[in-house]
């Protein structure tokens, strides 16, 4: 499974190793206790409905790129710091990226799951 982001007839893969964080405890925890995530790794969080969602960085060491998502189109993205990073936002998904991942991403694009 890769993670791509389209936009104008443009696509480019953000990550190949790409883990879903579908139970309770899985989104709970995320990323938090982790030393480190190789390069082309994104954490992606599915939701039944749209609400407002928040991420954390309490316990996560190193800088992430989160994108929100409605419908696979990008709300907002936001680069977080370590440990003391904190962003909100309406979606029905989040991914978490290695900082700088998501640099080509803007408002707007979509971004989904393939095969």
């Amino acid at each position: 499974m890769r993670l791509v982001r389209e936009s104008d007839g443009e696509r480019d893969t953000l990550a190949t190793e790409v883990e879903t964080a579908d139970s309770f405890l899985a989104r709970a925890r995320g990323l938090m206790f982790r030393r480190s995530i190789p390069d082309d790794y994104a954490l992606v969080f599915e939701f039944d409905d749209v609400d407002s969602r928040d991420v954390h960085m309490v316990f996560v060491p190193f800088p992430l790129d989160v994108l929100w998502l409605d419908g696979g189109e990008v709300q907002r993205k936001e680069r977080l710091s370590p440990w003391t990073g904190l962003a909100e936002a309406e979606a029905d998904r989040l991914v978490e990226l290695p900082a700088g991942s998501a640099e080509s991403v803007a408002v707007g694009d979509d971004v989904r799951l393939v095969e």
